[in-house]
Formats: C-alpha cells, sequence, structure tokens
C-alpha cells in the first residue's frame, strides 16, 4: 500500500465538533484527503484506515494487528491448499439487507474487471482465472469462486497462498452491497448512499475538511464498540496536527514528523507512539528514459546515496537505513546478503559511482542531468535535498520536482517521471507482499516497467511452493536478483509515528501499524464507561 502524506494549507476545523450528550467522539488526524472511499479502487494508508472502519472482509484485524475470523466464522482448507472453504455469520449491510456469500462473488468479480481499473487487481491473482479476466481474456464469472449456499464461500486458488486469511482483510477483498452497487452504479459510495458492514457507516465527507463515520448498530458485533462517532481529518501539515493534537483539538495524529521525535519525547512522553513497521521508502528508475536503462546509472545512484546520514541526521524518528527491500521482521523470509559496496565508507563509494559514471560516458564535461520526482510529505521534504547533494558529488546535476501526494503517486502509474520518490507498506505480513511490485504483471504499481523473467520465475516457483523454508530461499534469490538489476534503491526502512493523546485507550502497537476504531476508547469524564475491557 503506498504511503504519504501531504504538505499544504490545513483547513481550519473548529476546535471541537459537539458530540451528544452520552455518546463518544473520537477526531483523528489522518494524513491527506482520501481520492475514494469505494474499497476495490482505494489506493493509500489514509483511505485504508477510513475503509477498515466501513467494510469488514472475510477476516479483520484484532486490537494488535493480528488476523482473525470476521464476516468468515471459520474457513477449512483443501489438502493441497488450493480450496479454501470460508463459512460466514449471519450478518446483515448497514441497510439491514443480508450479507451472503453471493456479496463476495460479486466482489472479487468486480475488483477484477479491467473497467474497474483497481490499481490493486493484481494483488488477487492467486485466484483462479483472475488474472486473465483483469487482463481482458476471459469473463468475470469464470473466476474461481462460487457461493456454495448463502453463508459458504469456496475460492479456488492457482497456487497455494498461506497468506490468504492475511488478504482477506485488506480492502481488495472488502464485500460491496451487491444490491446497491448493481442499482446506483459508482454513485453507490456517495455518502447519501453508501451502504456498509463493518463496525462505523459513513454519514459525511466534507471535501478536505472531514470524513464523519457513525456507529453502525447492525454490527454483530455493536454492543463491544465504544466510539460512537469518528471523524477523520486531512491532516495536512505535520507541524499544525501536532498542535492540534496538543490543544485538545484531535484525539491522536497518524503521523509525526520525524526531527520532531526527540523533542517531543522530552515534552509530552505519554503522547509519542513509535514501532517497528513493514515498509520501505525507496527510488524507483523508469525504465523507459534513456539514461536510465544502463545499469552503471543505477548502481551508481544507489551507491552515492549516504542513507546513514538520512536517517541518523535527519530523520531521527527510528529509521534505518535500507540496503535490501523487504523490511527486517517479515514473517519466514530470511534476506540475501547486503550488496558488497554497503560496507564500504562513503567516499568510496563516491569514487565507485563516479567511476561508473564515468564509463556510462557521464563526465564533469557532459554531467548527467535527471529529476526526482517525489512526494510534498514530511519527511521526503526533509531529505531530497540530501539526496540532490550527494547525486552532485558524484557528478549528477539532479534537479528536484514536488508534488502533492496522491499528484506524485498519479504521475508514477503515468510513467511522468525519471526518477521516483515512493514508499510502501505491507498489505499483509509476507515478503511477497513487496517483492509483487516488481513483477511483470504487477501493472501501475510496478512504476519503473522492472521486467526479469529469472524475477518473475523465481515468484511463481515461490507461489508453489508448500515447503516454507524452500519458498523463503525462492523469495530471497529473487531479491537478491532484483536488486543486483538496481531497478529501484531502497533508502531506508520505516516505524509508525503517531501522536496519541493519553485519553484514547485501545491503542496498541504493532508491526503492521492497524489500528481500528472498534477497539478504542476516550476515558475522561465526557467518555462513557463501555467497551474498554
Amino acid at each position: 500500500m503506498f504511503l504519504g502524506a501531504t504538505v499544504a494549507c490545513a483547513p481550519q476545523a473548529p476546535a471541537r465538533p459537539d458530540c451528544p450528550e452520552g455518546q463518544v467522539c473520537i477526531l483523528m488526524g489522518n494524513g491527506s484527503e482520501p481520492a475514494t472511499l469505494d474499497p476495490h479502487k482505494a489506493t493509500g494508508t489514509w483511505e485504508s484506515r477510513i475503509l477498515s472502519d466501513a467494510f469488514m472482509g472475510l477476516t479483520q484485524d484484532d486490537a494488535a494487528g493480528g488476523t482473525v475470523p470476521g464476516m468468515a466464522e471459520r474457513w477449512d482448507v483443501s489438502e493441497d491448499g488450493l480450496v479454501w472453504t470460508f463459512h460466514l455469520r449471519e450478518a446483515v449491510w448497514s441497510d439491514g439487507q443480508p450479507l451472503t456469500a453471493d456479496d463476495f462473488v460479486f466482489s472479487l468479480q468486480r475488483i477484477l474487471r479491467p473497467e474497474t481499473a483497481s490499481e490493486y487487481a493484481s494483488l488477487l491473482y492467486f485466484i483462479a482465472g483472475a488474472q486473465a479476466i483483469n487482463e481482458g481474456q476471459a469473463e468475470a464469472e469464470t473466476l474461481g469462486v462460487r457461493a456454495i449456499g448463502p453463508r459458504t464461500l469456496e475460492i479456488r486458488l492457482v497456487h497455494p497462498a498461506p497468506y490468504l486469511p492475511e488478504v482477506a482483510k485488506h480492502q481488495t477483498m472488502s464485500p460491496v452491497p451487491k444490491h446497491m452497487v448493481e442499482r446506483l452504479g459508482d454513485a453507490w459510495v456517495q455518502p447519501q448512499n453508501i451502504v456498509s458492514n463493518g463496525p462505523y457507516t459513513v454519514e459525511t465527507w466534507r471535501l478536505g475538511d472531514y470524513v464523519k463515520l457513525i456507529k453502525n448498530p447492525r454490527f454483530y458485533e455493536a454492543e463491544s464498540v465504544c466510539i460512537d462517532q469518528v471523524y477523520y481529518y486531512p491532516t495536512t501539515d505535520a507541524a499544525s496536527a501536532e498542535r492540534r493534537v496538543r490543544r485538545g483539538e484531535l484525539d491522536l495524529n497518524f503521523d509525526i514528523q520525524s526531527n520532531r521525535i526527540g523533542f517531543l519525547r522530552e515534552e509530552i512522553p505519554d503522547y509519542v507512539q513509535t514501532h517497528t513497521w513493514l515498509g520501505v521508502a525507496y527510488l524507483a528508475f523508469n525504465a523507459n528514459v534513456e539514461a536510465l536503462q544502463d545499469i552503471r546509472v543505477r548502481r551508481a545512484i544507489s551507491m552515492a546515496i549516504d542513507r546513514e546520514f538520512i536517517t541518523e541526521k535527519l530523520l531521527r524518528g527510528g529509521q534505518t537505513p535500507a540496503y535490501n527491500y523487504v523490511p527486517p521482521g517479515v514473517a519466514n523470509y530470511v534476506s540475501p546478503p547486503l550488496p558488497e559496496w554497503a560496507s564500504w565508507p562513503l567516499a568510496r563509494r563516491q569514487a565507485e559511482a563516479r567511476r561508473l559514471l564515468a564509463e556510462a560516458g557521464y563526465t564533469p564535461d557532459r554531467p548527467l542531468r535527471l529529476e526526482i520526482k517525489h512526494r510534498n510529505s514530511p519527511d521526503p521534504t526533509l531529505f531530497m535535498p540530501a539526496i540532490q547533494a550527494d547525486l552532485k558529488e558524484v557528478g549528477v546535476d539532479l534537479s528536484l520536482a514536488q508534488n502533492e501526494v496522491q499528484i506524485a503517486y498519479a504521475a508514477y502509474r503515468a510513467r511522468d517521471f525519471q526518477i521516483a520518490d515512493a514508499g510502501w507498506v505491507a498489505d499483509y505480513n509476507d515478503a511477497m507482499s513487496f517483492l509483487y511490485l516488481n513483477q511483470t504483471s504487477a501493472g501501475p504499481q510496478n512504476y519503473g516497467d522492472y521486467s526479469n523473467p529469472t524475477y518473475d520465475a523465481l515468484l511463481r516457483q515461490a507461489d508453489n511452493e508448500p515447503d516454507a523454508a524452500i519458498r523463503a530461499g525462492y523469495l530471497s534469490e529473487a531479491e537478491r536478483i532484483m536488486l543486483a538489476d538496481a531497478p529501484i534503491v531502497p533508502v531506508y526502512f520505516l516505524n509508525s509515528k503517531a501522536l496519541v493523546s493519553p485519553r484514547v485507550t485501545g491503542w496498541v502497537g504493532n508491526i503492521i501499524d492497524h489500528h481500528r476504531t472498534r477497539y478504542l476508547c476516550l476515558k475522561g469524564p465526557e467518555a462513557p464507561n463501555r467497551g474498554m475491557n
């Protein structure tokens, strides 16, 4: 899932909206304005937070980010791992209509239809027939999913996918209400029409101001949900959001400007929440740019970047330098060895980078001129000038083009860039959640159009390997080959960082940074004592 937050003039919101007597209302700073509330079209972390409150897939997160039953009470897996049968709980949509297995069949077919134009469709290619449908080579009805009965869903796979329960809680596998989508088309997702099946339903979306959710009384565990109203604000300026949390205008903000963390730990230590996170900040090279087709140029740029300076001197928020792509801590995975030059002193790396560039034909008399298109969120804005200076040291004339986050990612998908600044966080705890992005078949999310048949073949081998250790070996070798080809430059591994008022209870730090509102509450005289056990 791509990551970012924008920096712009923050909307002026009231100190706190009125909260009805006897109810609990929480105000969250959510980074960016959502582009959509359609689960099958959303791609950002800030959209996922809203959607995970409103919709629930076959599985869901627990308070610590673990995977637990959701709409499915239980499931069975065939001996060969290719047929999964999910047994659904009795549940209804927020309008009272029954939620059935047919809703899931309809939804999985919908996200894979080419006309839906879902950027995430390739995540589901492990389902039989999914890739052919998404590429327009087969009808959606040929997908390997069927409703055996109103509350029994069968999913057939092309290869074993032990991570399916984790993917099943992602918005790509969220059900959408068939009865509303068929009647209203794309208009079903407008706030006045939207029907959901999660703990909350969308009441209001004031563009540029907030998205308001209210508790869904028809949710199957509504009695255990403490928060009655949720306001998601697009906190487009981390410094402004920090002030609003400290003034009590927000109960939490899902980001902190990295170089403020040390200061805030001194000033308001009870507010600062950081945790290891499965995410990476990286650069992507556009394979359609002639200079970047030369592997010597790509390797020189990677060598020249001083990751230690970026993480230890600029960001100072607990991030760690990245020379591999898959973050540490991913389940059932052992990273390949670091490149030999990762241990070299910076001066030696710079000398080698200059040599490679000269070999490629770029010298002080004929400098290489390139542009990085980057997000205007706080951390990239901070470290991009450092990368510019690093590359100047080896003779690369690098210009910076700052863009609002959604505009930047749209440009990456359209291949309208030379070098792209991007971030990715795991959609599920498996190395494939990162490595699939560089598959030839990944489509829009393979920003640089990297394609290596050996890499693709190793990922296919991993998909079909039931032994976890052997599978990890295939994935590790694939990562090694990809990094040797240098279509991307890992810069640093992320950590989650949030500013959370001590009034908020139920916040549990976790490796995937999922904090679902249904598990939160507020303490204080105005907060009823319910849902807090």
